[in-house]
């Protein structure tokens, strides 16, 4: 019988894209926080019930950025963020850093 080895996330993020602190793991980690960003922005307009044109609409900026930003929200302003989730979807923003 073959038993597959079983391993936690993060071990398995170290095989996959290398320790903590390395390029590979750095850049994995910013699209998957980018990932998520576009993931929280999509079900916030959802639960609104929203369309991303009622939304591209309310804060000034187009339905083509709001998909882009959903799908890939890699290279968004903060200061354009701040309005589609101000403006947009009348909530507030609030970032920490982790050092």
């Amino acid at each position: 019988m073959n038993k597959s080895k079983i391993i936690n996330f993060e071990d398995h993020l170290d095989q996959e894209y290398g320790k903590k602190g390395l390029p590979s793991r750095e850049k994995y980690e910013q699209e998957f926080e980018a990932f998520k960003l576009g993931v929280m922005l999509q079900e916030l307009r959802k639960q609104r019930g929203m369309t991303q044109q009622e939304l591209a609409d309310k804060c000034g900026t187009t339905k083509n950025y709001i998909s882009r930003i959903e799908n890939d929200a890699s290279d968004i302003r903060l200061s354009t963020l701040m309005r589609i989730i101000q403006e947009g979807l009348g909530a507030h923003l609030k970032l920490t850093v982790d050092v």
